[in-house]
């Protein structure tokens, strides 16, 4: 048996272990340690007494904190991230199990003072200070609550931003709007972290902001109505939007931030915190525990369509047979998880029918082009390939393609420049859901070489012009889901490649050229976070199994023979599949650069396997 081959058995032993009885993976979902704290605070807000799990999410927290008494986002951070150890101090003092004095708040204080304070705080970690007490809501609204009543005609409206931005600022809105706080009697005292006197400016620092704020106020003022009842009809319409949300768990929209913004900003609309609506949503988020090292982690949603979706095409590319059990029980349980009821992406695309997948296993109403493609390709070879779910899934696919070729992740043309000009960090990530290289690549690929749409149909030809228009000057493609350039360059060239574009091609050797250039001398690739941050590569000066796995894949679909670069990609990823160190827990998706990282568990078998699957395919 050669390498390759014992690699390959390898990983798929373990994937046949892993799956769960219902034909998914649960791999975790980790995305820090943001949500083990919001976790404290909701808990310890609500008055909810649940000691072993706090006192967990304490644990874990704790094993996450530097040496300097610092919490990073990421590795290679620098010296730490302030909002992510503000949240983490908060939380560990409002779970009442460590004092100020414990040493390690201490040095957790420091840090945070050196940094500013809390004024320079994320507004998101902003917010949540000032729900709970601890900051103090600006004296006028940054974003009125009367703007979910603008017609879709003007300039800025409610639906012109995407789904993700929508279920985050509607609860924001409200919670604004009420200026409202709740802190219980033992809830600590963070006055000590305050650097200077609170301004309002200290949440909106952006002059183009406030003319951005001009052109809402007037769009509100010419609002037909009585001013006393817009306001109430806002807040009315905020809170229907809210509720007609909610999933069968009780969570809003499936994920886990919006849905803990919803329960204060239904506390601060009169609702009691044992009503039915709010403890069913805890019991949602609380459902989304999952258990890492030993320690639990609240994930920001579950990521079981995801897992299952990729790990069951990536196996049959393996040469997992579709009738092998393992396969069939995956493909069964993503055709139970296809969509069938309208969500918010109808309002752009009303032309289009549900058939689309989303990304957990809780997630009815929330579709994404990712998960679609990927869940396709699972069942592609399924025996039920040409019935109606196999023509839903395409339908919707289709359907969804932004007007200038590209694909979005969630919703059609929601890529409003002006939102640019908004008072949040990352808003180009947050505030925009625009066409991407890794998306529409990934589309591509999967039209290339799972269907019959052939190269010279309109939608694949628009696609694929709008990528080369998108490549970057030193070859690569930013990947707007991915870390970062290397996975946008992954999916752009194995796209093009599918749909019959030239390995000749300027485009495609420039690409492979750009590979070549940043591969590290043990014969791997590493991509560092900062890369999203400063929008250029940075390299991680490091190897990782997912990026180099992501490099060969896209160095093989080109390549006639193996060469030298792929040689060493190859014997770096073999000898590498079973390290343990802090490269194999380093974030591979970014939900906000900056703000938000995921750390895919799945992901140090799903992409190796696929490079090795097609390094075996095509040259051994």
């Amino acid at each position: 048996m050669t390498d390759t081959a014992k690699g390959r058995e390898w990983i798929i032993d373990i994937l046949r272990n892993d799956q769960s009885p219902d034909g998914s993976w649960a791999y975790p979902f980790d995305t820090g340690i943001s949500t083990d704290a919001y976790m404290i605070i909701l808990l310890r807000s609500l008055e909810i007494d649940d000691e072993e799990l706090i006192a967990g999410l304490c644990r874990r927290i704790l094993s996450k904190q530097q040496k300097n008494g610092a919490w990073k986002l990421f590795y290679d951070e620098g010296e730490g991230n302030l909002s992510a150890t503000l949240e983490a101090y908060y939380a560990l003092l409002f779970s009442g199990l460590y004092p100020k004095e414990n040493a390690r708040l201490r040095a957790a204080k420091l840090f945070i003072m050196a940094k500013g304070g809390l004024s320079e705080a994320s507004l998101f970690t902003k917010v949540i200070l000032a729900i709970t007490g601890q900051y103090k809501w600006p004296s006028w609204t940054p974003l009125p609550i009367e703007m979910i009543l603008l017609p879709r005609h003007f300039p800025i409206h409610f639906y012109a931003f995407p789904v993700f931005a929508r279920v985050h600022l509607t609860p924001i809105m409200i919670l604004a709007d009420k200026k409202f706080s709740i802190q219980p009697a033992n809830a600590p005292d963070l006055s000590d972290l305050k650097t200077r006197r609170e301004e309002d400016d200290q949440w909106v620092r952006s002059n183009a902001w406030h003319s951005l704020h001009s052109l809402i106020q007037d769009g509100v003022r010419r609002l037909f109505g009585i001013p006393s009842e817009l306001h109430r009809l806002a807040l009315g319409r905020a809170q229907t939007y809210m509720l007609d949300r909610l999933e069968p768990d009780g969570t809003f929209y499936s994920f886990f931030t919006s849905t803990f913004l919803m329960i204060f900003a239904l506390l601060s609309l009169g609702y009691k915190k044992t009503d039915p609506v709010i403890t069913k949503a805890v019991q949602g988020i609380r459902a989304m525990k999952c258990e890492i090292d030993a320690l639990p982690h609240m994930q920001f949603t579950t990521a079981n369509v995801w897992n299952t979706s990729l790990i069951g095409y990536t196996l049959q590319a393996a040469g997992i047979p579709n009738e092998d059990p393992m396969v069939m029980k995956a493909n069964n349980y993503l055709l139970s998880r296809q969509h069938d009821r309208f969500g918010d992406w109808v309002v752009h695309n009303p032309n289009g029918l549900p058939g689309g997948w989303g990304f957990s296993d809780v997630n009815t109403m929330n579709p994404d082009v990712d998960d679609t493609t990927a869940s396709l390709r699972s069942i592609a070879r399924f025996s039920l390939k040409n019935g109606a779910p196999w023509g839903r899934g395409i339908s919707w696919l289709l359907s969804m393609q932004n007007d200038n070729g590209g694909w979005p992740a969630f919703e059609r043309n929601t890529d409003n420049k002006l939102f640019e000009f908004f008072p949040i960090e990352n808003s180009r990530f947050l505030l925009v859901d625009p066409s991407c290289a890794d998306l529409t690549g990934r589309t591509l690929e999967f039209f290339g070489n799972y269907t019959t749409l052939p190269a010279s149909h309109s939608a694949v030809r628009r696609a694929v012009n709008w990528l080369l228009k998108n490549q970057r000057n030193d070859g690569s493609w930013y990947g707007r889901w991915g870390i970062c350039f290397i996975y946008g360059t992954w999916g752009a060239v194995t796209g093009l490649e599918a749909v019959g574009q030239s390995k000749s091609h300027p485009s495609i050797q420039k690409a492979a050229a750009w590979l070549k250039s940043i591969q590290n001398s043990d014969g791997g690739w590493g991509e560092s976070c900062w890369s999203d941050i400063k929008m250029t590569y940075v390299p991680l000066r490091t190897s990782t199994l997912t990026d180099t796995a992501w490099a060969l894949d896209t160095l093989i679909t080109i390549a006639d023979r193996p060469t030298a670069t792929i040689e060493k990609g190859i014997h770096y990823l073999l000898d590498s599949l079973e390290k343990e160190d802090w490269t194999t827990d380093y974030p591979k998706g970014q939900g906000a650069g900056g703000d938000l990282y995921m750390h895919y568990h799945s992901y140090r078998y799903i992409f190796p396997l696929l490079a090795l699957a097609h390094y075996r395919r095509k040259f051994e």
